[in-house]
């Protein structure tokens, strides 16, 4: 078995999300990607909900410099500086953690450790942790700078080409919206029309 290579580095860290900065400049997990990191003993798992490309000084934007280059790429062969003053980074709400080998889908005691290893989650992992549906309270609840509708939305497509059964996956997802959201028709069918793979 091949080990997964790790793709960033705890920057911030909460109970109820972190930010992590990417080792790989444009290379951030996808929105609604489930991705892992550990305090000790405790693996703590975190939906990606935002990711930014900046320049590390925040008080200096980059500059357009592609004016006379045939492509994008051209801009970082002629300025290759370029990739020491750029930084990505992304944004995981913590929804569950895995501790004495069981998987819990509510917050975990501690937040993720300063510079502790960020890594994407294998498919059996993936498959483990959706087996429940009980972290969609945790982001149905939150207050994040996007739609919640739209990480609901885009973690359950992801978690659906994971299953055994993408279908059935997404049948049972959508019963649990309509329980968990019986109040707020909007919101159910906002997430519902986005579930389309």
């Amino acid at each position: 078995m091949t080990e997964i290579e790790k793709i960033g580095e705890v920057l911030e860290a909460a109970t109820t999300g972190f930010t992590a900065q990417c080792y790989e400049l444009h290379q951030p997990p996808s929105l609604g990607s489930l991705v892992k990191t550990r305090d000790g003993d405790i693996e703590l798992f975190g939906l990606v909900y935002n990711a930014a490309t900046t320049g590390l000084d925040p008080g200096r934007r980059p500059i357009a410099r592609g004016r006379d280059e045939a492509d994008e790429e051209a801009v970082f062969r002629t300025s290759p500086q370029l990739l020491k003053l750029l930084k990505s980074e992304f944004s995981a709400i913590v929804v569950g953690h895995r501790q004495d080998g069981e998987i819990c889908h509510y917050l975990p005691p501690r937040p993720a450790r300063i510079h502790g290893f960020v890594y994407p989650c294998t498919d059996e992992e993936i498959r483990d942790f959706s087996r429940s549906l009980g972290f969609l309270n945790i982001i149905v609840g939150s207050s994040l700078p996007l739609p919640t509708e739209e990480l609901v939305a885009a973690a359950l497509r992801q978690m659906s080409r994971k299953a055994a059964d993408s279908q059935a996956f997404l049948v049972a997802a959508g019963k649990e919206l309509a329980t968990r959201l019986s109040g707020d028709y909007g919101r159910l069918k906002s997430i519902l029309e986005r579930l389309k793979v």
